[in-house]
């Protein structure tokens, strides 16, 4: 028996906005997929082009991007995103208009040529300092949270583009992120089910294409591997447990919380030996990399430390995956989605104090001053809220700033307006803030998950659209 291509199970990403040639070796030569970031993405004919040359060099290739449909988006990465986002969703909590958006979503990846969202988030936020989920998740309530999970999944697939659920077992009680760090969850094995499995539930009744792993340690369920790479929580609770019979994708392989002292081919055979099937690589994975991983795991094959019969069963699921996506390519033509969510409806869902209401209802200037915390990996470097709906901040001001001198940058007799996210996560910004109060009048408006400080106005999201909602609850 002639043990599985290595390569099939790979999906690498790159920097750049055409195809490299030694990428379209390794397509030609089995590769799995590839997986975009903001820095593959110029423009919708660019975009096109690249997937239409990955798809050539190997019809089967699975194309995956991080499109969540609110703070973390690549389609919109340069201007911020025009979808409202998970929580912004919940709080409206219409699951129509919850499936409207996944399927302009996905209409907008098809006609680009992409075939798997790296969403929805079904991550369950539990904790309100969870630094990297927050507003990716539509709420804390985990019936809310499944309702919303199965209307998205099946809103996208709609269109032919391949839902992604994620993290599993649930990222949404950590106060630390899996890119820089392992977080664990130690909650009990019952409160895991009540709280974290149901939207996973949801989204596998839904049919959802793949489920995607956390580099998480969760004790209750595997005291001695992350997730990524526990047989478990993968193959026992995951497969066996929840009967999820599709893809299940690795969250990168280049985050800390997969490969901090092992490397990535290490990372790579422990995550297809736990259970994964296909292996999110990271962002930039150059070709003498890929051929590292693509050893490391034919080496586990031949030492018997991964089973040939794992490796071939990773494999075909990706396979077949794949070839679902090149029938549907050739046999679909270009689709509207429905109308979606707009302005007025986000701004309904914000949670406004009646101190602020009453600020801005007087007939005064505003001012827009900035609080700029450090984007998370997720999000990555993109245009944020109000400033990425046309708003000019009179001042900005970083964890390294001065807050007395932003706080100067408030006019005399004007309404400060002042924006962050999540604001009480950051000494800096409650410093800030309270300077600001200090000099005069203020509204402090939280676009994160909002804590129990630092909010007068609380949005749930910070894409454009909810930017323009912003602008528009606060006047000019």
């Amino acid at each position: 028996m002639t043990a599985a291509n290595p390569l099939a199970v790979l999906m690498p990403g790159f920097v750049g906005h055409t195809l490299p040639g030694w990428l379209e070796q390794r397509l030609k030569d089995g590769l799995g997929g590839v997986c975009l970031f903001g820095a593959n993405v110029e423009s919708p004919a660019q975009l096109r082009a690249l997937t239409d040359a990955i798809h050539a060099a190997n019809p089967h290739a699975i194309v995956a991007i991080d499109e969540e449909g609110g703070d973390v988006s690549r389609l919109y990465q340069a201007i911020g995103s025009p979808f409202p986002g998970n929580a912004v969703l919940g709080r409206l909590d219409d699951a129509a208009a919850t499936q409207a958006v996944a399927a302009r979503v996905g209409a907008e990846l098809a006609a680009v040529g992409v075939d798997l969202t790296l969403a929805p988030d079904v991550d369950v936020n539990a904790n309100p300092r969870n630094p990297v989920i927050g507003v990716r998740s539509f709420g804390a309530d985990p019936a809310l949270v499944a309702r919303h999970t199965e209307a998205w999944v099946r809103g996208v697939q709609s269109t032919g583009v391949s839902a992604c659920a994620k993290h599993f077992p649930g990222h949404g009680d950590t106060a630390q992120d899996s890119h820089h760090a392992l977080p664990v969850v130690d909650a009990a094995a019952q409160v895991l089910h009540e709280r974290d499995l149901p939207p996973f539930v949801a989204a596998i009744d839904a049919g959802t294409a793949t489920v995607m792993t956390s580099h998480l340690m969760v004790p209750a369920l595997d005291s001695e591997l992350p997730a990524t790479f526990s047989r478990p929580i993968l193959q026992g609770l995951l497969r066996a447990g929840l009967g999820f019979e599709g893809v299940v994708v690795t969250d990168a392989l280049d985050m800390q919380g997969a490969s901090a002292g092992r490397g990535i081919p290490a990372a790579a055979v422990l995550a297809l030996a736990g259970g994964s099937d296909l292996l999110c690589l990271g962002s930039v994975n150059p070709d003498e990399e890929i051929g590292e991983i693509a050893a490391a795991i034919a080496a586990a094959v031949a030492s018997g430390a991964l089973d040939a019969d794992r490796l071939a069963d990773a494999a075909a699921r990706c396979a077949a995956l794949g070839s679902a996506h090149a029938e549907r390519r050739a046999g679909s033509g270009e689709q509207e989605g429905p109308e979606i969510v707009d302005a007025a409806m986000v701004r309904r869902t914000f949670d406004v104090s009646r101190e602020a209401r009453d600020l801005l209802a007087a007939d005064r200037p505003r001012v827009w001053l900035r609080l700029d915390p450090a984007a998370n990996m997720a999000v990555g470097n993109a245009p944020w809220g109000p400033f990425a709906a046309g708003a000019e901040a009179a001042a900005s001001l970083g964890a390294d700033g001065d807050p007395a001198s932003f706080a100067a940058a408030a006019a005399d007799g004007a309404l400060a307006i002042v924006v962050g996210k999540d604001n009480h996560r950051h000494p800096w910004a409650l410093a800030a803030i309270d300077a600001v109060r200090e000099r005069g009048d203020a509204v402090v408006v939280d676009m994160g998950w909002p804590g129990d400080r630092a909010a007068d106005v609380a949005t749930y999201g910070a894409s454009r659209l909810v930017g323009e909602a912003l602008i528009e609850l606060i006047g000019q």
